[in-house]
C-alpha cells in the first residue's frame, strides 16, 4: 500500500502573515507528517556530516541551524495541541512520538562524523574570527553534542539513547495522568446551602463549568485553578473545602493506571544514571552546568536563606488565622483547606477590602489592554487584533504586533480560558522563532509567532471574564515571556527569544509583572465592568498596601517545592520518592497548615518533561534579578523611563541567548544583584519589616 500523502498545511504555512492554516490541520495527519519530516531531517544531517569540504561555520553550524525546518513546524503544531487542546488521538500519538523524537535526536547527537566537524570548529574557535553571537551558537552546539553522548563509547551512547527515549515516554505519560485526574474530577453542587459564601462571579464560572460537563442547573467545582482557588477562598463550607482540596493535592496519586509515583521513581533513577554516564556527580550537576547558579550548593544557599525568613513569616500569619478561627467559636487548627479562606478574611479585616470587591475591576479585556499599553510605553510596540483568522480553538485570539515605525514585528496568539482538553497552568510557547537566516523554502528570516496559554474561568454567555489579582499577574507574567520572544533580534534560531539558560528565562516575565501594580496602569485599566468607573483611590491604595500580604504562605509553598526538587536530583538513588519528599519537609519543619505548591505526583514542571528538573529554583533566582531590575526604573523616578527601557530592551528582551546572561545583565544594570531586593519585594527582609511590610 502506498504511503498516504503528507498534508502540506502542516509544513507550508501560508496563512495570515505566515500563520499555519489551522483549519486544514487534521489530527490524523500528524503521524505521516512526522515520519516524512524526520526522514527529511535525517537526509539534511547526512548531507552536513558527509560534506567532503572541510568544516566551516557556515557549512556546518549554520547548516545545522536551518536543518529540520519541516520537523520544527510539525512538532510545534503537534506539541502545541497536545498541551492546549488535546484528545485521545493526540494523546495516543504523543505516547508514540515522545520516545520516537528522542531516538531521532539521540542519533544526531551521536553522529561521529558530524561531531568531528563541530569539535574541529570548537578547537580552533579563536582562529575563526567569529562574532560574539556566533561563538555562543558554536558553544551551544558543541555542549549539546557532548551532553548527547558524542564523546562516549558506542555501548554507552546506546544506553544513553535508551535512557533518553524512556524518559521522553515517561514524561508524556506523567502529564497525561495529571490531566486525566483533573479532567475526570468534579464536585457538583445543587443546593443553596452548598454555595454559602460564594460570590456571583464564582457561581457563574461554576455554572459554566457544570454546563460544559453536561450538567444543567448545577454548579461544578473543578480542579482548574481558576475555580478551585476561589472556591477554597470563599466557600463557607469547611467540609466541601476539605473534599475539594484533597482532590486537588491528590492529582497523580490516586492509584491505578494514572498513578505517577512509579513514573517518578523510574524517572529519577534514569536521570541519575544519565548523569553518571556523562561524568557528573548527579543530575543536578548536569542540569546546572550551563546556568547562572552553576551548582546545587549555590541554589540551596539561596533557597535556605529565603526558607528561614518565609517560615517565620508564615507562622506569624498562621497565628493570626488561628485567632480568627477562635473568634468564630471553633477549635480546629489551621489546615491547608482553611488557609485561603481565613487569609481572605484577614485581608479584608487588615486592609478593608476583599478579593470579591476587587474582581469587578479586573476584566480580562482591560488587563490584556494594559499588557499591550505597558509594552507600548516601554518598547514602542502596538497591537492590532485581527478577526476571522483560523486558529486551533475558537477561544484563541490573534494579534499583529507592530514596532514604532509601523513594521510588523510578530504575531501573538492568546488562548485564555480553561477547558478539559487543556493542561492546567499557564505558559508561553512559539510556533515559530525569530531569526535572520535563509531557509530552503526561499524565505530569509522568520517572523516570531508566539502564543500564551492560560486557564481563566470562562464566563457565562454575555458576561465579561473577571480575574483575580493573581490571575492578572499571571497574564502579565506570560506576556513578559511573549515579549521575550517577540522582541528577539538575533541572527541564529538556537539563541532566539527564550533560548537562554533556565534560571535567566524567568527574568523578562517576572520583571513584567511589576508594571501591573503601577498606580497609573491600575488607574487607567482597573475599571468596573458594569459602570466603567475607575477603581476608587482608597481601594487602589489598599491593594498596593497589601502587595506583600500572605507572603510567608506563598514563599513557603514555592520554596518547599524547589528544595524537594533539588533533593531528588542530588541523590544517587531514590527508592521511595514520597519518603524523600516527607524527609525534606520534616527537615524543613514544614508547617502542617501549608502544603507544597506542587507535590511530587503532579509536579509537572519537574516530571512532565525535563524543562524545570533541578530547575524549579529558577523562578526565585530570576526574582532576585527582576526585583533589582525594576529598581533601575525606581531609582530614576520613572517606571517608564525611556533610557532605562531602551537599555532593558537592548540587553535583556532582544538579545536572547546570544550573550552570556551575566554579561548582558551587567550591561543593563551595571552589576549583579543582591538577594536583599527580592526579600524586600516579598516583605521578608528586615528592611521591609521596619517599613511596615509594604515595601
Amino acid at each position: 500500500m502506498a504511503q498516504a500523502p503528507v498534508n502540506r498545511a502542516l509544513v507550508e504555512w501560508d496563512g495570515h502573515h505566515g500563520l499555519p492554516k489551522f483549519d486544514l490541520v487534521k489530527d490524523e495527519d500528524f503521524a505521516e507528517a512526522f515520519d516524512a519530516a524526520i526522514a527529511s531531517h535525517e537526509a539534511e544531517i547526512d548531507a552536513i556530516s558527509g560534506n567532503p569540504e572541510p568544516a566551516t561555520f557556515d557549512n556546518t553550524v549554520v547548516a545545522l541551524e536551518v536543518a529540520g525546518d519541516e520537523l520544527s513546524r510539525v512538532s510545534s503544531l503537534f506539541w502545541g495541541k497536545a498541551g492546549a487542546h488535546t484528545n485521545d488521538t493526540i494523546q495516543a500519538l504523543e505516547r508514540v512520538m515522545a520516545p520516537k523524537m528522542s531516538r531521532h535526536y539521540s542519533k544526531i547527537g551521536t553522529n561521529a562524523a558530524l561531531f568531528a566537524r563541530i569539535d574541529t570548529l570548537w578547537d580552533k574557535r579563536k582562529e575563526l574570527d567569529l562574532t560574539l553571537e556566533q561563538e555562543r551558537v558554536l558553544e551551544r552546539h558543541w555542549k549539546g553534542f557532548v551532553k548527547a553522548g558524542a564523546k562516549l563509547e558506542k555501548a554507552e551512547q546506546d544506553r544513553l539513547a535508551e535512557i533518553n527515549e524512556k524518559l521522553a515516554g515517561l514524561g508524556a505519560q506523567f502529564g497525561q495522568n495529571v490531566l486525566g485526574d483533573e479532567k475526570d474530577w468534579s464536585l457538583l453542587l445543587t443546593e443553596e446551602a452548598d454555595l454559602e459564601g460564594l460570590p456571583t462571579f464564582l457561581r457563574d464560572a461554576m455554572a459554566s463549568a457544570a454546563k460544559d460537563r453536561g450538567e444543567q442547573g448545577g454548579y461544578a467545582v473543578t480542579l482548574s485553578r481558576s475555580i478551585i482557588d476561589p472556591f477554597l477562598t470563599f466557600s463557607a463550607r469547611r467540609d466541601l473545602r476539605e473534599q475539594a482540596f484533597k482532590a486537588w493535592v491528590a492529582r497523580g496519586e490516586n492509584g491505578g493506571k494514572r498513578d505517577n509515583i512509579a513514573i517518578v521513581r523510574e524517572t529519577l533513577g534514569l536521570r541519575a544514571e544519565k548523569a553518571k554516564l556523562l561524568g557528573y556527580d548527579n543530575y543536578a550537576a548536569l542540569k546546572l552546568d550551563d546556568t547562572m547558579a552553576k551548582t546545587a550548593a549555590s541554589v540551596n544557599s539561596l533557597l535556605n536563606k529565603v526558607w528561614d525568613k518565609a517560615r517565620s513569616k508564615a507562622l506569624e500569619e498562621e497565628a493570626s488565622l488561628a485567632g480568627l478561627i477562635a473568634e468564630e467559636g471553633k477549635n480546629h487548627p489551621v489546615m491547608p483547606w482553611d488557609w485561603r479562606h481565613y487569609a481572605e478574611k484577614l485581608r479584608e479585616r487588615t486592609f478593608s477590602f476583599s478579593e470579591s470587591e476587587l474582581k469587578p475591576y479586573l476584566q480580562l479585556e482591560k488587563v490584556i489592554d494594559a499588557c499591550f499599553d505597558v509594552a507600548g510605553r516601554l518598547f514602542g510596540i502596538k497591537a492590532k487584533e485581527v478577526k476571522g483568522v483560523p486558529v486551533y480553538h475558537p477561544d484563541v485570539r490573534v494579534f499583529e504586533i507592530y514596532d514604532g515605525e509601523g513594521k510588523l514585528k510578530a504575531l501573538f496568539l492568546g488562548d485564555y480560558f480553561a477547558r478539559s482538553s487543556k493542561r492546567s497552568g499557564a505558559w508561553m510557547s512559539s510556533f515559530q522563532s525569530q531569526h535572520k537566516l535563509p531557509l530552503k523554502n526561499g524565505s530569509v528570516g522568520e517572523l516570531p509567532i508566539i502564543y500564551n496559554v492560560c486557564n481563566f474561568a470562562k464566563p457565562a454567555e454575555g458576561k465579561p471574564a473577571l480575574l483575580s489579582l493573581e490571575d492578572a499577574r499571571t497574564l502579565f507574567h506570560e506576556f513578559g515571556h511573549a515579549l521575550h520572544g517577540m522582541l528577539s533580534d538575533v541572527t541564529y534560531p538556537s539563541v532566539s527569544g527564550t533560548g537562554v539558560s533556565r534560571d535567566f528565562v524567568e527574568l523578562p516575565s517576572q520583571l513584567y509583572e511589576h508594571w501591573l501594580t503601577v498606580p497609573e496602569i491600575l488607574e487607567k485599566y482597573a475599571v468596573h465592568y458594569e459602570t466603567g468607573a475607575p477603581m476608587p483611590k482608597d481601594l487602589l491604595d489598599k491593594v498596593l498596601a497589601a502587595r506583600t500580604f500572605n507572603a510567608g504562605f506563598a514563599t513557603v509553598e514555592y520554596t518547599s517545592s524547589a528544595l524537594v526538587d533539588m533533593a531528588f536530583h542530588t541523590k544517587a538513588v531514590v527508592d521511595d520518592p514520597m519518603a524523600v519528599q516527607a524527609e525534606v519537609l520534616a527537615e524543613l519543619n514544614m508547617p502542617a497548615s501549608i502544603v507544597m505548591r506542587h507535590a511530587t505526583p503532579h509536579f509537572q514542571h519537574v516530571f512532565s518533561g525535563d524543562g524545570y528538573s533541578a530547575g524549579y529554583y529558577s523562578y526565585m533566582w530570576s526574582e532576585v534579578l527582576d526585583a533589582d531590575a525594576f529598581s533601575a526604573f525606581e531609582e530614576v523616578g520613572d517606571v517608564f523611563d525611556p533610557v532605562t527601557a531602551r537599555k532593558l530592551k537592548n540587553n535583556v528582551y532582544s538579545v536572547g541567548g546570544s550573550i552570556d546572561p551575566e554579561v548582558t545583565y551587567k550591561a543593563f544594570r551595571g552589576k549583579l544583584p543582591d538577594p536583599e531586593a527580592m526579600l524586600k519585594k516579598r516583605g521578608l527582609s528586615m528592611i521591609a519589616e521596619l517599613a511596615g511590610g509594604d515595601a
